[in-house]
């Protein structure tokens, strides 16, 4: 099998997969004084502190969590109801992740406003008008991703954080696509923002780095005020109640710590292999189009998205599957429901043009020889699922 989808999940790493099960054969709840839980309690705080320098912030600011969709519901839930007393607007842009988009319409069914952001026509959202919507009055949140997890654009972090501060309103960046692929520091984003507002929160998911899928974290500024989601214990500064994971930290600090060490190295070498995926499908579909930006230093190293013109996106995926080889039509959260791409709409493509696209994303166990299964199989089933036409 070549596999070919993992912005959706990448393979667990077996140094994370062996830390887990040295941690989770110890007995101790991180909560209990006596000698057990102290020693798991050095441990998860180990474990917050080498997350904490993955993503260059102070480890009180880690709270750990299930993964990107719990990290994006806190971080946008806790701001807007500690905000205004939950009034106010929800500045929104177009082609966020349906953990984004969906936890802004429950809030809308609560008053909130949405004030959208439209991307320019490679997916990116302009510097310029999310500044200007930050500007709007009764403004009490943003929320961007710092790179699209279907297209693989990416955005300019530091401006978009920048704007917010300069508005006095609080950001959260979904850093779940770009962590471990790209350069992140909450630190330098946040720079010398006031206490509440600029960059407050962020977002990262272990499974996509090579951690136990269920590990998380939302990485909260000191001085950012937000209302929990669920109550108990006042574990993590109250922000998040309940019995912590203490060997899926152990591994998800692990998955960090090796994911940004191989970042620039693994950043040019699967830039290469997407290169040539993308040359190859076109050579042998030419009228395939890569879709994000043509840039490759404006979109993440391994994706390739690409839309094939009159080919359904289930009949093309169903064929490359029979032939060995895994891809996606877009965010994994979608599978299986026959939606067109709310991200390729976003581009101002047709709701027909939506639903012939394949996102191929390559990951550290990527290979020449995924990249060539692909080519292997594409032309054939482009053909097949388009009537012949090329």
């Amino acid at each position: 099998m070549h596999y070919l989808d993992h912005a959706a999940t990448t393979d667990l790493r077996p140094e994370a997969a062996e830390e887990w099960l040295r941690v989770a054969r110890q007995t101790g709840n991180a909560s209990s004084t006596h000698g057990a839980g102290q020693r798991a309690r050095r441990i998860l705080e180990e474990s917050r502190e080498r997350l904490a320098a993955a993503l260059e912030c102070d480890p009180i600011e880690v709270v750990l969590t299930s993964g990107g969709t719990e990290s994006v519901n806190l971080a946008v839930q806790g701001l807007w109801r500690s905000r205004l007393s939950g009034r106010g607007s929800i500045v929104l842009p177009d082609g966020e992740h349906h953990a984004t988009l969906d936890t802004v319409a429950a809030l809308a069914g609560e008053g909130a406003q949405v004030v959208p952001v439209a991307l320019d026509a490679v997916g990116r959202i302009p510097a310029d008008a999310f500044a200007a919507r930050l500007a709007s009055n009764g403004v009490a949140l943003a929320t961007a991703l710092v790179a699209n997890n279907e297209i693989g654009t990416v955005n300019d972090a530091a401006a978009l954080a920048a704007s917010a501060t300069s508005a006095r309103v609080p950001l959260h960046l979904d850093a779940v696509a770009a962590f471990g692929h790209l350069p992140l520091s909450f630190a330098a984003l946040r720079g010398d923002a006031p206490a509440g507002v600029g960059l407050v929160a962020l977002s990262i998911a272990g499974h996509k780095i090579g951690a136990p899928t269920g590990t998380g974290a939302l990485v909260v500024a000191r001085t950012a005020r937000l209302a929990p989601l669920q109550h108990g214990g006042g574990q993590q500064r109250g922000l998040r109640s309940g019995t912590q994971d203490v060997a899926g930290a152990a591994a998800f600090a692990l998955a960090a710590e090796l994911a940004v060490a191989e970042r620039a190295a693994e950043a040019v070498r699967l830039g290469a292999l997407r290169d040539r995926l993308v040359a190859g499908i076109r050579e042998r579909v030419p009228s395939a189009e890569l879709l994000g930006d043509p840039d490759p230093a404006g979109r993440l190293p391994g994706n390739a998205h690409l839309l094939f013109p009159g080919a359904p996106s289930e009949s093309l995926l169903f064929l490359l599957d029979v032939a060995g080889v895994s891809a996606s039509a877009g965010s994994a959260c979608q599978a299986g429901i026959a939606e067109p791409s709310h991200v390729v709409q976003a581009l101002g493509r047709s709701q027909v043009e939506a639903r012939s696209v394949i996102r191929f994303t390559l990951g550290r166990t990527s290979s020449d020889a995924d990249v060539d299964a692909v080519l292997a199989a594409i032309g054939d089933a482009y053909e097949r699922t388009s009537g012949g036409a090329r």
